[in-house]
């Protein structure tokens, strides 16, 4: 059914999605967020899932945007470049809405639109030694899609000291950022991420489903205004001169006229 995620669901009704591009370290391409969308919508429906992972193949967790894909769209007339950046805010809104408990195994490193990922999931376990990052300012862009789940799950206070500076940092601080839930050893990552299911599957699905949407409404989810927002603020800095010298710096494998 999909090329890029994979879908298994155990005897319990325990389901876990797999970002399935390890060898690009799992970075989010059209379809990759095209699939992630429609399983989520597909687990969403599905009454016998009771709690979803959110997991990943290889050594990385999610390297953020594909860069082919992010360079494609500068071919694309400014209409349509937003309508394929707007992928990216639908899926995570798909996920952060699931009406099932979501649980982030992160194993290895999460830069851009892999924070977005953790940061719709209802806990995130992620082991020592990963690392983190919002990259995009480095390659002349903005964090623009996974800005209003970030910024809702960090707050702006904590978000300053990483959302613009491309920093990377390591699972402790991840903690402090309230990014990370839990970090453990590499090892003990399955025992964690089961300890935090376990509790579920004695609960009533319909309940859990419900109490998920209330903290959404008396907490402030993301609204649909906030994700047009950051969408075209995306779209007006992938026509600046500066994204386009920072994408194509990378690719000639060479520092930005900034650096």
């Amino acid at each position: 059914m999909f090329e890029t995620v994979k879908v298994e669901t155990d005897a319990r009704g325990v389901a876990t999605l797999w970002l399935a591009r390890p060898d690009k370290h799992n970075a989010m391409s059209a379809q990759m967020l095209e699939e992630l969308a429609a399983a989520a919508e597909s687990l969403a429906a599905d009454e016998s899932v009771r709690a979803v992972v959110l997991a990943a193949e290889g050594k990385s967790f999610c390297a953020g945007g594909d860069l082919g894909w992010m360079r494609a769209q500068f071919e694309m007339d400014s209409a349509t470049r937003r309508r394929e950046s707007a992928k990216l805010a639908a899926m995570l809104s798909a996920l952060d809405t699931l009406p099932k408990p979501l649980i982030g195994r992160v194993q290895g490193n999460a830069f851009g639109g892999g924070l977005g990922l953790m940061s719709v999931c209802d806990v995130v376990i992620a082991t020592e030694g990963a690392r983190f990052g919002f990259t995009e300012t480095r390659l002349g862009l903005i964090p623009a899609n996974i800005g209003p789940f970030v910024l809702r799950r960090m707050g702006p206070a904590l978000a300053r000291r990483v959302f613009m500076s491309a920093r990377l940092f390591d699972t402790e601080e991840a903690l402090r950022l309230n990014l990370v839930a839990r970090m453990v050893a590499p090892d003990g990552l399955d025992a964690a991420v089961e300890a935090e299911i376990e509790p579920y599957l004695s609960c009533a699905p319909g309940a859990v489903g419900e109490a998920k949407a209330l903290i959404r409404q008396l907490g402030g989810g993301v609204s649909q205004a906030e994700m047009d927002l950051a969408i075209d603020a995306l779209a007006a800095r992938w026509e600046s001169a500066e994204a386009q010298e920072g994408i194509a710096a990378f690719f000639d494998k060479r520092k930005p006229g900034w650096a």
